[in-house]
């Protein structure tokens, strides 16, 4: 018997030093670069619709009052327009039998500054999850806000046609139709979403517990939304509507989806 182990064995160390598998910190880090995008394959009849380019914009989706269930037709019918504004990070904690359970909710307002204005209020265990979360629900829940003028309609709407309200818990915000040049009177939370909706012009009224920013942006939101829900004279004309998008492209819906057929 030699006294000698032999090389590979290493004096029966499993690897020795240095040998064998690397060992780190995170897995398969700086390796290939950023992964490419997935093709969006939608899910639901309204994102076939967008996606074959049978509609083209979210007016089309408005008027005949269809759900919107998937961020990616936002998307694509904005074109990339829309600019999203995290108002607020906050920790919120839950009591457990094991302590305190910390999680990080997102205030995300997102809007396109011609019209259109969404916010997303999200929950999650990290931050940057909870602003991609909020950003998700702000893009689903976006609607149209109607411009108008304070005085004569001369050049292009400014400002809120009629003086809306809307409360949310205890605070309460009232937008006011102002002059052309007045510009933005408002706090910080609400100058925000009105500058994401294309406001230019409008006094605003608030009460309540403010310091609540959630409940604040809520409310501001609640009254841009209500815009379109007041019938002015210029409205009174009655709409001839066309038919739902589901009913005119009855043909294309029934062809086999992608999705339905893996399930088969």
């Amino acid at each position: 018997m030699s006294g000698e182990a032999p090389s590979g064995d290493r004096g029966g160390f499993r690897g020795g030093f240095g040998g064998g598998r690397p060992r780190g910190r995170g897995r398969g880090r700086g390796r290939g670069g950023a992964k490419p995008e997935k093709e969006w394959v939608p899910l639901t009849k309204l994102g076939r619709l967008v996606k074959a380019g049978h509609i083209k914009s979210l007016e089309q989706i408005y008027l005949h009052s269809l759900v919107v269930k998937e961020p990616e037709i936002i998307d694509q019918l904005t074109g990339g327009s829309l600019k999203d504004e995290v108002l607020k990070i906050m920790p919120v904690q839950k009591q457990t039998r094991a302590g305190q359970r910390t999680r990080f909710k997102a205030v995300v307002a997102i809007g396109d500054s011609n019209g259109h204005i969404g916010l997303g209020v999200k929950g999650s265990k990290e931050v940057a999850n909870a602003i991609r979360a909020a950003i998700q629900v702000a893009k689903l829940s976006i609607v149209p806000v109607r411009r108008g003028y304070w005085g004569n309609n001369i050049g292009q709407p400014h400002t809120v046609p009629v003086k809306v309200t809307s409360k949310c818990g205890s605070v309460m915000v009232r937008l006011v139709p102002a002059p052309r040049g007045t510009g933005i009177v408002a706090s910080p939370v609400p100058k925000k979403l009105l500058q994401l909706a294309g406001i230019e012009d409008v006094y605003t009224c608030s009460k309540g517990q403010t310091a609540t920013l959630a409940n604040f942006a809520k409310a501001t939101y609640g009254a841009l939304a209500k815009t379109y829900s007041f019938l002015t004279p210029d409205l009174w004309a009655e709409t001839v509507f066309e038919k739902s998008p589901y009913q005119e492209h009855t043909d294309f819906l029934a062809q086999d989806h992608p999705i339905a057929m893996q399930h088969r």
